[in-house]
């Protein structure tokens, strides 16, 4: 018998690992890891928890534009936070578009430069 017991990582494609990086660490206050392998390709792993972000430079195959604007309704990746209105505050501060969560909870979702949507839901 085998169980799925937890998410390791979720990869996201940007073509820009600076302008990225900006976002996770100056929005989202991430620090980088300092496990990364050398790899092939520029790129960056946030440890969040148990688990990490990695941001990978690479060509994205998929479309940007046509997404819908609320990114509950595009496959996203949904972190915990402590300190929820602290983090909108900055995302409105940065002018960055966002939405809030239709089911009612404390949860928004904002998109990173390259379209990748994230769902923020607080823990508070």
């Amino acid at each position: 018998m085998s169980e799925i017991v937890s998410v390791l990582h979720a990869s996201l494609l940007v073509a820009d690992v600076a302008r990225a990086r900006a976002f996770y660490e100056g929005v989202l206050g991430l620090a980088p890891s300092p496990d990364r392998p050398v790899m092939g390709f520029d790129g960056v792993w946030y440890d969040i928890g148990g688990a990490q972000i990695h941001l990978l430079g690479l060509p994205n195959p998929d479309p940007v534009k046509g997404r819908p604007e609320h990114g509950g309704r595009d496959r996203h990746t949904a972190l915990g936070v402590k300190g929820w209105e602290a983090l909108r505050a900055r995302i409105v501060a940065a002018g960055l578009t966002h939405t809030l969560s239709q089911s009612g909870r404390r949860a928004l979702f904002v998109r990173d430069p390259d379209g990748n949507a994230l769902e923020l839901v607080s823990l508070d």
